[in-house]
């Protein structure tokens, strides 16, 4: 079957931007990892997650990606002399992808993805980068907390130490690499490096796989985290936990952990940067008298002095009341946003008040209600 257009997997034009490219990897990495889906489903997403991988290695190298659009894919095909092919499965391109996406919040990048070499010349993988997603509230992300998330882990498999092969057996060195873990094509005057189809970069050959493991020496568990969440964090932010993501392959270092944070919605306030914002509802005649009021903040009260005549949308601002961000040197404030509440079910008597207290205004002329003055004037002026 023939190969899909590297430009079409990835949803972009060939005129696209290496960032518009990044940004189209990390999307469909993101929702084709295997990790999220389960069955029949993390099948066919792992096939298209293979797919999106081996279309950002091509049209993410320049020199790939020239080759690409001259030749098209038997310019970067390896049989066909071209430059690198996805030959490496490995580990690689989910943390490549993501070393940018899941950006430390406290300045720390993931780790370089790929392959390099190890004492024994086979190529090592770094293991993938994990997300979590950690939903909190806004009190705990303007105050933070401790607490504790089951992730997963791998352990080395007590069947076969480790090894991967059946117990009474052992690993054959690859007859295809002669153990190097790399194989070498020539075509033309092009010469390219690329991964062991055979053993996978590993070096060595497993006749009879540990029926426990299936050959991989470890086995998938989980592990519990302790996660410190620093007060002030945000909506979005990432925490990296290093090394608490996948394990490398053939001793490569392991992965990063990074926990996304999500903040829940509040009843009362809504967080904008370190401000916090807030709707207050207040009585008509509490709005016409004057007085002062009480209000909520994020961790106690506050009150606030309504001048006579305060009018509904009025904002008030309360300093230092909203919340302290991770690099902010001061908290950021409090707004509240006065509602004035019309009366509803009233009853005869006071609705015989307010019919007297609407013609005493009326008698008064325009002095009460400048602003319904202004208006009509605006609205004459519309017509003209």
């Amino acid at each position: 079957m023939a190969k899909r257009d590297f430009y079409d997997i990835l949803g972009v034009p060939k005129n696209a931007t290496d960032d518009d490219i990044k940004k189209a990897y990390r999307r469909l990495a993101a929702k084709h990892h295997p990790d999220r889906h389960q069955g029949e489903e993390a099948k066919k997403a792992e096939e298209k997650f293979k797919e999106a991988k081996e279309a950002y290695e091509m049209l993410s190298d320049p020199q790939k990606r020239a080759a690409y659009d001259q030749y098209g894919h038997a310019g970067v095909d390896p049989n066909m002399g071209g430059r690198g092919g996805p030959g490496a499965e490995g580990f690689g391109g989910f943390a490549e992808a993501f070393g940018d996406i899941f950006g430390d919040i406290f300045g720390g990048a993931a780790g370089g993805a790929g392959a390099r070499r190890g004492a024994g010349g086979q190529q090592v993988y770094r293991g993938s980068d994990l997300s979590y997603a950690m939903e909190i509230t806004l009190e705990e992300a303007a105050n933070g907390r401790e607490t504790q998330i089951r992730v997963p882990s791998w352990e080395g498999c007590e069947t076969c130490k480790g090894t991967g092969a059946k117990p009474g057996t052992s690993a054959k060195t690859c007859t295809t690499c002669n153990g190097a873990g790399t194989v070498h094509m020539r075509q033309g005057f092009f010469s390219i490096q690329q991964t062991c189809p055979h053993c996978q970069g590993s070096g060595k050959i497993i006749p009879e796989p540990c029926t426990t493991c299936n050959g991989a020496g470890k086995i998938k568990k989980q592990k519990t985290l302790e996660v410190k969440i620093p007060a002030g964090i945000n909506e979005g932010m990432r925490i990296r936990s290093a090394g608490n993501g996948e394990p490398g392959a053939n001793g490569g270092p392991p992965g990063d952990l990074y926990i996304e944070i999500r903040v829940k919605p509040h009843d009362i306030f809504e967080r904008d940067g370190d401000d916090l914002h807030c709707t207050v509802p207040v009585a008509l005649t509490t709005a016409a008298l004057g007085g002062t009021i009480e209000v909520p903040t994020l961790g106690s009260k506050a009150e606030i002095e309504l001048p006579e005549g305060t009018q509904h949308g009025k904002t008030f601002r309360l300093r230092g009341k909203g919340i302290k961000g991770l690099r902010s040197s001061y908290p950021g404030d409090l707004y509240c946003h006065v509602a004035v509440e019309t009366p509803v079910k009233i009853t005869e008597h006071q609705r015989k008040l307010l019919k007297e207290l609407d013609e005493s205004f009326r008698k008064g002329g325009e002095r009460h209600s400048p602003t319904s003055k202004s208006w009509a004037d605006r609205v004459k002026d519309l017509f003209k």
